[in-house]
């Protein structure tokens, strides 16, 4: 089973594509090398593709994203710089590609959308979910915090509140509940995911492609903009080395509840 990122063209929609995230085996969780396939996929899409209207997002074998590769985690984790490396090198320039992307995209959300996969859920235009899917990211029974330029995507989504709720309380919201939010545009049954989302792309793509993108553009210079300083950057990072950092990830590993103790 491949662990890759995959861009083809769809089979039945002309000018329309699909975009595949795929690790199978851990429920399609981003590697390290995924999220820099994602980026090289995304990065000037728009200008080498002139002809193309909408992408879908999907995830392998009927589940969108159940977060990070956790078992890469212990690599680079612990140390302050190589965890910033991981989120402002790797991470967050892969979402920006997502989010600075002309060209419209359509989430395919499926069973999970956690962790990576809610923040790329975030980064696109319009989200179909099915009403089985379940949205969040519960990082804290992990041990550590949402890197800020990741939870400022989420936050533009969600919201202030939900996100609170969705990070402090490692809670995951049923598709009904997200809907309610605004964090999907609508839920259709499971076995009907794909076939909205193809009809969601079959919209975008009638229309005028210059106006989608013109009209991307327009509401990315609305959307609310979050900056940090490098003092800020490095403040947020400072957990690298913790102690509940480092438990948090080993419990996961180790498949055991995890003992925090505040340091």
């Amino acid at each position: 089973m491949s662990v890759d990122v995959r861009f083809e063209p769809h089979a039945s929609l002309p000018d329309v594509a699909l975009v595949t995230l795929s690790n199978p085996a851990k429920l399609n969780a981003m590697s390290v090398a995924m999220w820099q396939q994602l980026r090289g996929h995304f990065d000037g899409l728009a200008e080498r593709a002139p002809q193309l209207r909408c992408v879908i997002l999907r995830g392998e074998g009927g589940t969108f994203v159940s977060g990070g590769d956790i078992e890469e985690f212990p690599a680079f984790r612990f140390d302050a710089a190589r965890l910033r490396h991981f989120h402002e090198e790797i991470v967050g320039p892969a979402l920006d590609a997502l989010y600075r992307c002309d060209v419209p995209l359509v989430a395919q959300i499926e069973r999970a959308c956690v962790g990576g996969g809610l923040e790329i859920a975030c980064q696109c235009d319009i989200r179909v979910a099915g009403a089985g899917s379940r949205f969040g990211a519960p990082i804290a029974r992990l041990g550590f915090p949402m890197a800020p330029d990741e939870m400022a995507g989420v936050a533009r989504v969600t919201g202030l509140a939900s996100a609170a709720e969705i990070l402090l309380e490692a809670r995951l919201l049923d598709a009904a509940t997200a809907l309610q939010r605004g964090l999907v545009h609508r839920v259709v049954a499971d076995d009907g995911v794909a076939a909205e989302a193809e009809a969601t792309a079959r919209r975008i793509a009638a229309g005028a492609p210059l106006a989608a993108r013109l009209n991307k553009r327009t509401l990315r210079l609305i959307s609310a903009q979050f900056h940090f300083s490098e003092a800020q950057r490095a403040e947020l990072a400072a957990y690298a080395s913790s102690a509940d950092h480092r438990e948090g990830i080993a419990a996961f590993i180790e498949k055991r509840a995890p003992r925090f103790t505040g340091a």
